[in-house]
């Protein structure tokens, strides 16, 4: 799928880029494009391959007098932060460690689990698409495909230019400024959590007349969220769950199985991918409505600090659309009686599944001081 850009009349645009092979070299000419600031927010950035791109990228722009301030998850980045710090700030870039392991004994520990990276207030990147070569490695332009042995993981992110960028840049410095109009609106989770970016999906669910598409990584959506998305597929919406069944954290997928009967019963269709590791954070409602960033349906998304972009364009709908059966075309259909299937090997895989659930809902607890 190349990048689809859609321009509403406003002036604004809005591309939708499949993985880091499209997202890269953009974010990447962006920051060596950069005149005035640079503002990299990322859970985890690698120090080989295309993340030392990015740290080239990042030097040569604040040795020409460009503002750039990189952020780090202290957990995601751990092994690489110190390095990128010590590589950066002799050439004039400001970066920061996000809450360092040791401040998990403080209580109130969180990670930064946002990928944003803003330049000049002008432009945006955010998604769920980390800087590392597993989301998509630098090379001589050849376009992602399905068939390949071993694809790049499976993500998303959104380019966005104009007013929500500038919005965004002045969000981030700490003023509260009014949102501005048009279909693009992006959310920040702080302090708080990201209860709020989790009311947006139930009521995206909630609102639904035709079809819900999701794609998320991490699923393991509180109840209420289950019964928006088993009361929209029993009222007659067509609802399908793009779900992991290959994962970089393989126990949430024993968790996400205990939940496919209840979904199944409702209607509701499930879809593993196993072409590569999925880690998308995606949905399209009504084919109208794309949810995309780096929130999950998931406990400990409660507690991090997360991004959400919610867009109402419909072009940037229907790619993302596209995008979505494309993949689940290429994944495994979960049969219904295969996911209502009782006996004493799915009540232990539940048993499983509900432990898993239930440890990341009070690891999520303890990680917020709540």
């Amino acid at each position: 799928m190349a990048p689809v850009s859609n321009d509403p009349p406003d002036g604004e645009s809005i591309t939708l880029l499949q993985g880091g092979r499209e997202a890269f070299p953009r974010m990447l000419r962006a920051i060596r494009e950069a005149r005035q600031s640079v503002h990299l927010e990322v859970y985890h950035l690698a120090r080989e391959g295309v993340g030392d791109e990015f740290r080239r990228a990042l030097s040569e722009a604040a040795l020409r007098g460009v503002r750039v301030l990189v952020i780090l998850d202290g957990w995601g980045s751990a092994l690489d932060g110190r390095w990128l710090q010590l590589m950066l700030e002799p050439d004039g870039a400001e970066v920061r460690i996000y809450h360092p392991l040791l401040a998990l004994f403080t209580g109130r520990f969180r990670r930064n689990h946002r990928k944003i990276l803003l330049v000049d207030g002008q432009v945006a990147y955010l998604g769920g698409i980390n800087i590392a070569d597993e989301y998509g490695q630098l090379g001589p332009g050849r376009a992602p495909d399905l068939a390949d042995e071993q694809p790049e993981w499976m993500d998303l992110a959104v380019e966005i230019r104009g007013a929500p960028a500038a919005w965004l840049e002045a969000r981030l410095r700490g003023e509260r400024p009014p949102r501005p109009p048009g279909p693009v609106q992006i959310h920040l989770s702080g302090i708080g959590g990201g209860r709020r970016l989790r009311n947006i999906y139930r009521r995206a669910f909630g609102a639904a007349r035709s079809e819900i598409l999701a794609a998320h990584s991490y699923f393991l959506p509180d109840r209420r969220s289950v019964r928006s998305i088993t009361a929209s597929a029993r009222r007659g919406v067509k609802v399908t769950l793009l779900l992991a069944g290959r994962s970089d954290v393989p126990l949430v997928h024993a968790a996400t199985v205990r939940l496919y009967r209840r979904l199944s019963e409702s209607g509701v269709e499930i879809r593993e991918w196993t072409r590569s590791v999925h880690h998308a954070k995606v949905a399209v409602v009504d084919g109208a409505k794309v949810l995309l960033g780096s929130f999950n349906l998931d406990p400990l998304s409660l507690a991090n600090l997360e991004s959400l972009v919610e867009i109402d364009a419909p072009e940037t709908a229907a790619a993302a659309r596209r995008w979505f059966e494309e993949r689940a075309a290429q994944a495994r259909l979960v049969p219904r009686e295969e996911a209502e299937r009782g006996g004493w090997t799915r009540r232990l895989a539940d048993a499983l599944g509900q432990t898993v659930a239930r440890f990341s809902e009070w690891v999520a607890r303890l990680l917020s001081g709540r």
